[in-house]
């Protein structure tokens, strides 16, 4: 018979929930957002740095580079340097916010209960599922021209369906991910240490054939497209927010995948080998074959699918484009699928389990990217540029989750002092509903945010977003959660 009550286990530091009635029973739980046991965390250090190899290597990081140099006016040297940099800040909140999934195994949606509430989670989480469903979008398109591409390499009369081919490549391609995640976890973890070092080959045989045709002393001679004798620190730190905020989406929701870490060690190395060199070295690739192509192709061709696919050798189209197919679902599935997938069965777990939460994903995705399928049918004529749109995005949505991330770790270390309820964070008489001290912290720095974008004596708050949204967002619930504590009359439950 199963107990009433839920009991907490703890081994070796790691903590794992018996779950009772009064948790099985529960509106707020079901067996996929369900702490995972201990016997259950298998990834160790190898497997979450392919993870985060498999993550980096990607379209949109192969571009980073020039975006940094095209829209935020910064040199090639500069670029790199903003990358590498932003990617070794960025660690500190993706280990800090990893500590409570790998000692709980409670992913990011249930985490988000303690310092926003029961119900109140579903606020940000939403913030969060929304922006995934745009870049699993995003990263679809890419890898659905890379199956276009692989099919032109293949069959000479697929060429010919131009725009068509590559809508029916992004739903071969949609239809490939979901799948992946609709296995579970180990299929994910599976697929991340296949393709890492495949990836890496690729990005070493990629610069070996770029090399001969481009001197680096000349490209890091290039100078910045901005205004002459403009302050470098400028441009350099509204460069640097905006690759910050390339993963402060996954500085969020890394609880996700280090709920299945052996250890807090394991989820710390992995995560420093796994994603600044990466992403410093992929990124530098992009900068690389971008002044190569011209060489190479006769063009300046700026992502690696369209430059691979000019090459005139089928065979090697054949199986670059294969290898892009696999890095782009690597990235895809990991990044983009498996946050909103928690997210939305938090809205309702007893209704939304992990199969319809995939599906829910998929189709938003499918629906943001609208668009620029109807573009490709050529049902619509429109000049918006799909680069600029998730330039911006990079800035914009970095300052809407900055708060968030200060607030999960001022949260988690200052106030709760790494001690949480388990079994009270699946039901509704430990936590309050809605953590005032949450939203009012979270607010404000949004609002300040608003507020910037049309001022110009105020826009380096918003410029600065994930640094200033961030800073500001922990104080403020640091000084709020004070308040509560101290109030004879609580709105929280007792801090367990």
């Amino acid at each position: 018979m199963q107990q009433s009550r839920s009991e907490v286990v703890e081994q070796d530091g790691l903590f794992e929930l018996a779950e009772g009635r009064d948790v099985l029973d529960s509106p707020r739980y079901n067996h996929d957002i369900a702490p995972t046991k201990v016997h259950q965390r298998t990834w160790n250090k190898w497997h979450i740095t392919a993870l985060w190899v498999g993550m980096s290597i990607c379209v949109p990081t192969y571009t980073l580079g020039g975006v940094l140099t095209a829209y935020f006016g910064l040199s090639v040297g500069e670029a790199l340097l903003a990358i590498l940099l932003a990617n070794l800040i960025v660690l500190i909140p993706l280990t800090l916010n990893a500590f409570p999934g790998t000692k709980y195994g409670i992913p990011f949606p249930v985490l988000l209960r303690s310092s926003f509430g029961i119900l109140g989670s579903n606020v940000p989480c939403l913030i969060r599922a929304v922006v995934a469903c745009g870049w699993f979008g995003i990263q679809t398109l890419f890898g659905g021209l890379a199956i276009h591409l692989f099919l032109g390499s293949v069959f000479d009369g697929w060429k010919a369906l131009g725009g068509t081919g590559e809508v029916i490549g992004f739903m071969i391609f949609w239809c490939l991910n979901l799948w992946v995640v609709l296995r579970g976890a180990e299929s994910i973890k599976w697929l991340e240490t296949l393709s890492a070092p495949l990836l890496v080959a690729v990005g070493v045989g990629l610069l070996l054939w770029a090399l001969p045709h481009m001197s680096m002393t000349e490209l890091l001679a290039q100078p910045a497209k901005r205004p002459a004798g403009a302050s470098v620190l400028g441009y350099f730190c509204a460069g640097l927010t905006a690759m910050v905020g390339f993963w402060a989406t996954l500085s969020l929701n890394i609880p996700d995948f280090s709920r299945y870490a052996r250890s807090q060690k394991d989820q710390i190395l992995g995560q420093i080998f796994g994603l600044p060199l990466t992403m410093f070295l992929f990124a530098a690739l992009g900068v690389v074959l971008t002044a190569a192509s011209a060489s190479l192709v006769g063009e300046t061709v700026a992502d690696p699918v369209s430059l691979i696919g000019k090459i005139h050798s089928p065979f090697w189209v054949a199986l670059a484009m294969a290898l892009i197919v696999i890095a782009t679902l690597s990235t895809n599935t990991a990044a983009n699928i498996v946050s909103p997938t928690n997210d939305f069965q938090n809205i309702a777990p007893r209704l939304i389990g992990r199969s319809r939460a995939v599906w829910l994903t998929g189709f938003i995705g499918l629906a943001l990217m609208a668009h620029e399928l109807l573009k490709k049918l050529g049902w619509i004529v429109s000049d918006l540029s799909l680069e600029s749109v998730y330039s911006n995005w990079l800035l914009g949505y970095s300052s809407l989750l900055g708060p968030i991330a200060g607030i999960m770790v001022v949260d988690y270390f200052l106030v709760r002092r790494q001690q949480l309820d388990l079994a009270g964070l699946y039901r509704d008489d430990v936590y309050p509903a809605w953590n005032w001290p949450g939203f009012a912290a979270f607010a404000l720095p949004v609002a300040l945010t608003v507020v910037a974008i049309g001022n110009s004596h105020f826009s380096w708050f918003y410029d600065y977003g994930w640094f200033t949204g961030s800073l500001l967002g922990g104080g403020l619930y640091y000084l709020f959660a004070g308040v509560v504590a101290r109030s004879p009359a609580r709105v929280a439950k007792p801090l367990p």
